[in-house]
């Protein structure tokens, strides 16, 4: 029997704030998985970078099994390749692949959107508000932060209430796969967005304002104008991806 963590979740995507943070059972797989992937998003190991076992096995403190475990499934996923010499790299950045991503990212995400504005009842556009009032918090926040808080804890807690609140647009789509689905893209999209924030921190104010981006998105869900909600989101994500084109290098060029 594999052993077993007690651990608290913070990748998990609820509407409130106060579900952020959730108890549960993991394995220790689970636990140098979910670490790995993060620092994957984040850019903590860069894209192509070497993923020696014994260098993991320092950084999560977990054995060369679980380790395999992980990076097995993370291959599955795409976040890593295998390598001629039976090891595993982080998987590079690709435009194209990027490209690729951004535009399914959008096919999903507009039809779930659309689901969305059709079905959302009193207790969806109630959810939808309170996320976007978290988001707007949380980057007045990162923009002030209190002196007893890190850019890095700042940062993270806007990260999970952007995620939240893209999550709150889609949320009433009525499909467990399109939610889904949409979630995976949005980790292959912040793949190449986090990292790149990382380098010019400033990326998001760059040329718009991601603030009112967010709130016409708000603002078109509520009124259930679906072609206006889709144009929106369509254009936002791909205002992103022209940001990331201009700053972050690529393999494939």
């Amino acid at each position: 029997m594999k052993p077993r963590l007690k651990v608290v979740r913070q990748d998990a995507e609820p509407l409130h704030e106060a579900s952020d943070v959730e108890v549960e059972d993991i394995t220790f797989a689970e636990r140098v998985y979910r670490l790995l992937r993060r620092d994957l998003i984040a850019g903590e190991i860069a894209p192509g970078q070497s993923l020696r076992l014994e260098f993991l096995k320092q950084r999560y403190g977990s054995s060369f099994s679980p380790i395999r475990e992980a990076l097995n499934r993370l291959q599955s996923e795409r976040m890593v390749v295998s390598t001629t010499s039976r090891g595993f790299r982080a998987a590079a950045f690709s435009r194209k692949e990027m490209r690729d991503a951004v535009e399914t990212r959008i096919l999903i995400d507009c039809d779930a959107m659309r689901r969305s504005l059709k079905n959302g009842d009193d207790a969806w556009e109630t959810a939808l508000v309170t996320a976007f009032h978290a988001l707007t918090l949380a980057a007045r926040r990162r923009q002030d932060p209190p002196e007893d808080e890190t850019g890095d804890r700042g940062s993270e807690l806007l990260e999970r209430r952007h995620l939240a609140f893209h999550r709150a647009l889609i949320s009433a789509c009525g499909s467990r796969w399109l939610m889904e689905l949409s979630l995976q893209m949005y980790t292959h999209t912040e793949r190449y967005r986090r990292p790149t924030l990382r380098l010019r921190p400033g990326l998001d104010g760059m040329d718009r304002d991601v603030g009112r981006e967010h709130q016409a998105l708000m603002d078109a869900a509520l009124a259930r104008d679906a072609e206006r909600a889709v144009a929106l989101l369509s254009e936002h994500y791909r205002k992103t991806v022209e940001l990331i084109e201009g700053i972050a290098s690529f393999d494939d060029e």
